[in-house]
């Protein structure tokens, strides 16, 4: 490479780093917009599927969207309606729950006292459960705003399902019917439209069966922990250990060292009967995405769009590098990554 083309390349590496960051910065200032889109795009991606079984069926696009729409508002509805019911009947015994957590604290206390070691900064009242059920409280009492969102939602998604159609005439239009780009785009499509899918439905059952697992132990908040599993779970990695947690904890208060040791088993356990045969073989056979640019993307997004971009990292960043593979000249970028085999012609499709 002569010095001119290396002073061209690096000019070129610059501008594209610049050009990020302008539209980091933008993203991170209309977060709210975006994130209404970002989840439009996600719920189209999730609603699909249904909208082709029911135009399989002869129902009209038109109709087969709007009952598809219809269906997935009350489902998001009743998800949130859920949350903040089983939300505030934790918050309402609080102060059952501080009694029992002080005296559990005091124990531990004592144990480590027994054994020479002192903790003369902590005391059982330094845990303080009436803050988290204030924040919690407020959260629950912006149920308005949540509503409002959910509404632009819904809206957004029918017209992006009502498009959805159109969109690959478009795009041939554009790029030419034989076009590699569009091959690819295509085939990254379906990619990040079985990732949903699948993520959807391994939550569904670690949901419901963690939830139904803690409810027969009598753990308090049992359906509240069984919902986060369900959301939290989009999170690579870290959502189903972020919303084991919790559930650990007040099975502590509520039974000791046992019942904490009983809650970890059983999560250890789903995540071995559930997660891994269902959901890491899919993911490994489809994506093969080294780990490390996994957690990148979790972090990146949760910066940008905060929880929302941590819950759909993983289609936030597949749609990048769509993007990514679909000029000559930022290719390279995807082989530096170790993705540019999910663009292959050999790679197959789940």
């Amino acid at each position: 490479m002569t010095a001119p083309e290396s002073a061209f390349r690096t000019t070129q590496l610059l501008l594209i780093a610049a050009l990020l960051l302008v539209i980091a910065i933008g993203i991170r200032m209309t977060a709210e917009v975006v994130t209404i889109l970002v989840v439009s795009f996600i719920l189209t991606l999730l609603a699909l599927p249904a909208v082709r079984f029911l135009e399989r069926h002869r129902l009209p696009h038109g109709i087969a969207v709007a009952v598809v729409t219809l269906v997935a508002f009350l489902l998001l509805l009743g998800l949130i309606v859920l949350l903040a019911y089983a939300m505030q009947v934790l918050v309402t015994d609080i102060g059952t729950f501080q009694a029992e957590l002080d005296q559990r604290i005091e124990n531990v206390l004592l144990v480590l006292d027994r054994f020479g070691v002192a903790v003369p900064a902590f005391s059982a009242s330094s845990l303080d459960l009436g803050a988290i059920a204030g924040t919690a409280l407020g959260w629950v009492s912006n149920l308005g705003g949540v509503a409002m969102m959910l509404f632009f939602v819904m809206i957004a998604t029918f017209f992006m399902l009502l498009e959805a159609p159109r969109l690959p005439g478009r795009a041939a239009r554009i790029l030419g019917p034989d076009s590699t780009a569009l091959d690819q785009a295509a085939r990254m499509s379906g990619f990040v439209m079985d990732f949903m899918v699948v993520r959807t439905e391994t939550n569904l059952v670690h949901g419901v069966v963690f939830g139904g697992i803690l409810l027969a132990m009598g753990v308090n908040g049992a359906v509240l922990w069984g919902a986060l599993t369900f959301l939290l779970g989009y999170i690579p990695y870290l959502g189903l250990l972020a919303a084991a947690l919790p559930a650990v904890f007040f099975a502590w208060i509520q039974y000791g060292l046992s019942g904490a040791l009983a809650v970890i088993a059983v999560v250890a356990v789903l995540n071995l009967v559930v997660e891994n045969p269902v959901f890491s073989f899919f993911a490994s056979r489809a994506f093969e995405i080294p780990p490390v640019l996994v957690v990148l993307a979790v972090i990146l997004f949760g910066w940008l769009l905060g929880v929302i971009g941590m819950l759909f990292a993983v289609p936030l960043m597949l749609m990048v590098l769509i993007l990514i593979q679909s000029s000559e000249e930022t290719r390279w970028i995807n082989v530096l990554l170790g993705v540019d085999r999910l663009f292959g012609d050999g790679a197959d499709a789940p």
